[in-house]
């Protein structure tokens, strides 16, 4: 399968701290994959590197085969990689509907100018966004809630929009940040079947940061483990929960010794 996303000796520092310490990971298109690992294992660290929201110190990240080192976050979206994130970021007085439409802005051709004078060209991008924002809500279980302000959504239904918002920017690729944090355990099991369904009905290929381990055991083709911002371990689902390094990152050295539970 062919390799969608290549992180290759990645290096993130903060002063003295080394955050990501050569990580190597590739992601292959139409898959799911997780990066799990304890907290400050440098996972969201990651993310940011790969997003445009840090610049890494070395290493390269590629991207359907071109480097994206250097790039602002908004030119990563437009070249198709979108992202959520572990705290939810909405517009919270803003109403479902508006929420999504930003997602559409990177597609817009019209302009500032358009947007001034309120060109013909503008008025028809606009009618059209409004039309595919209508759809987008329907798909991820939000139709006839466009209205609505977001803050007033339940949780599970903000992550929905959240999701549905950076669905907006068409990307190939979707980096979603703990997606199951808060959820109860009905949320929980339909935030995977959704999950499942972007790839299955959308072909978008899933990087996910996860704690969740149902999710991730029950989603995941292959999970990559992060400690110390260093991978230390890779494999499938099985594999990686086997593994005595990932049981020692979770559990502590102790429960090596007498195997995994």
């Amino acid at each position: 399968m062919a390799i969608l996303l290549s992180a290759r000796d990645v290096t993130k520092r903060f002063g003295g701290l080394t955050a990501v310490n050569k990580l190597n990971v590739n992601i292959e298109e139409n898959s799911i994959h997780s990066i799990i690992g304890p907290n400050g294992a440098g996972k969201t660290t990651f993310f940011n590197c790969v997003t445009g929201f840090y610049r890494h110190d070395e290493g390269t990240v590629l991207f359907k085969g071109e480097p994206l080192d250097g790039m602002q976050p908004d030119r990563i979206t437009r070249e198709g990689i979108a992202r959520t994130y572990q705290n939810i970021r909405l517009f919270q007085n803003m109403t479902v509907i508006e929420n999504v439409m930003v997602g559409f802005q990177s597609h817009l051709t019209s302009g500032w100018i358009g947007a001034v004078f309120h060109t013909r060209k503008q008025r028809e991008e606009e009618k059209l966004a409004v039309e595919e924002a209508r759809k987008m809500l329907g798909f991820v279980g939000l139709a006839g809630r466009g209205d609505w302000m977001s803050k007033n959504l339940p949780y599970g239904d903000q992550r929905r929009l959240e999701i549905g918002r950076a669905l907006a920017t068409s990307p190939d690729l979707l980096l979603l940040d703990e997606p199951a944090a808060g959820m109860n355990p009905a949320e929980t099991a339909d935030l995977m079947e959704f999950i499942k369904r972007l790839r299955a009905e959308l072909g978008i290929t899933i990087l996910l940061i996860e704690h969740h381990m149902q999710v991730v055991m029950g989603i995941s083709d292959l999970v990559t483990v992060m400690d110390f911002g260093e991978k230390i371990a890779e494999g499938t689902p099985r594999e990686v929960q086997n593994d005595p390094h990932v049981i020692e990152a979770y559990l502590g050295r102790g429960a090596t010794e007498n195997g995994p539970a």
